[in-house]
């Protein structure tokens, strides 16, 4: 499955954005998506998580009230809705695909999408 995300940008501490990861090539709805950032120095991080289906989501405790993600597969697109951002959440955000056999092995990524908050 190839991914494409996009929607990032520069936005002020408080502000909000959207990301979307569309996805082409197999069949969206047979795989778990997620969002991961990493920020300049740091690892890679987990960000959320969704099922197939859409009916079961995780987040990363920093981003837990702030942060929904959900996915159209009729669109074959994920999103992530950022609000009430902060400086600390500035990194490039990727997007990846699990496999329904695997859910948490996330063996497609895309190319990742930069992120700004400022103060």
């Amino acid at each position: 499955v190839q991914l494409q995300a996009s929607g990032g940008g520069l936005v002020q501490a408080g502000g909000s954005l959207r990301l979307s990861c569309a996805a082409s090539g197999r069949t969206f709805s047979r795989y778990a998506m997620g969002w991961f950032r990493q920020a300049p120095g740091k690892e890679r991080e987990f960000v959320a998580d969704i099922r197939w289906s859409g009916g079961s989501t995780d987040y990363a405790d920093s981003v837990k009230g702030r942060f929904t993600i959900s996915r159209d597969n009729a669109k074959n697109t994920v999103y992530l809705q950022m609000n009430s951002l902060k400086p600390e959440d500035t990194a490039v955000y990727y997007c990846a695909a699990a496999p329904r056999s695997a859910p948490t092995k996330y063996d497609y990524w895309g190319q990742g999408t930069q992120v700004t908050v400022s103060s």
